[in-house]
């Protein structure tokens, strides 16, 4: 049994970095393979035992909102065609209405901001916060590790890999105090550093489990990097009071949300389908070793 129950998945953003397909798609709902990009956050949700599943949305949302309800009539045609595997795909990907909930964030003013809109739904109670912008492919789910880990860390935890030196602007950057394992012990965070002023390069990635005590912060939290409510803002402050640490998951972990982050993704999963993977390298594998030519 897992004591966080509760995960909270901001997808308010535009996906401007897709247009124009997302002009009328959610970012969230483009296919990594034959899935939508949201089922593998929620898949991973599930399987480290989340049972409430809190969606902070925006407007032009509604075809992610309905992907979690049941399509009686299409099932029914599966069923009478005897197309099991489509049929069990599109189940397994409902939700029941009991244990999902949308709140809309009207202006797009952080992560922190987002986060903090889900206060009433979580409770007091310690929570998970899953980007589905992050997909972390791993053998053991990256919020199971860490589940596990923070049974005995508490606090705030979040998911942490080492970038390269030049990265550490894109990033959040823990200002590391010790280590053992995969845990690293923080002071505190800082948010997207110039290089010469980063205090590590563990920088930090979308997989949170935050103390119920982070809501106090963002009640009050003034924006911070780019004129946002930063959620590592707000990690930071309690740092004092309770322990930050970042943990060091088992995985890769891909930015589906930049184009190359996403075709990468899709590559990857694709290859790991029996029924995929030898097109997929056949096709890779022709496409390097023939030129493109221009045309005249």
């Amino acid at each position: 049994m897992t004591h966080v129950k509760v995960a909270v998945f901001p997808v308010a953003g535009l996906g401007t970095r897709f247009l124009p397909a997302t002009k009328s798609v959610p970012k969230e709902m483009l296919p990594l393979v034959d899935r939508p990009l949201i089922e593998y956050a929620v898949d991973e949700a599930r399987d480290a035992g989340i049972e409430e599943f809190v969606f902070i949305s925006s407007d032009g949302k509604a075809a992610l909102e309905r992907h979690f309800d049941p399509v009686p009539e299409l099932e029914a045609r599966l069923q009478q065609a005897g197309k099991t595997g489509p049929l069990n795909a599109i189940r397994h990907g409902c939700l029941p209405r009991r244990a999902r909930s949308f709140i809309r964030q009207h202006a797009p003013l952080g992560l922190g901001h987002a986060v903090g809109l889900a206060a009433s739904a979580v409770g007091n109670r310690p929570f998970a916060v899953l980007l589905p912008d992050d997909v972390i492919r791993a053998p053991k789910g990256c919020l199971s590790q860490m589940v596990e880990a923070h049974a005995h860390t508490g606090g705030h935890l979040v998911a942490a890999m080492e970038v390269a030196p030049q990265a550490v602007s894109s990033y959040g950057i823990l200002d590391v105090s010790s280590r053992q394992g995969r845990i690293a012990r923080a002071r505190g965070l800082v948010e997207k550093p110039a290089p010469e002023d980063a205090p590590s390069r563990l920088a930090v990635v979308g997989r949170y489990i935050l103390d119920p005590v982070v809501f106090d912060r963002l009640r009050v939290q003034a924006p911070g990097a780019g004129g946002e409510v930063q959620l590592t803002d707000a990690i930071t402050a309690d740092a004092g009071r309770l322990p930050v640490s970042g943990f060091r998951f088992d995985g890769e972990r891909f930015d589906c949300g930049s184009v190359a982050g996403f075709l990468q993704a899709n590559i990857a999963y694709a290859q790991d389908r029996p029924d995929l993977r030898a097109e997929i390298d056949a096709a890779l594998h022709q496409s390097t070793a023939v030129p493109l030519r221009s045309v005249a």
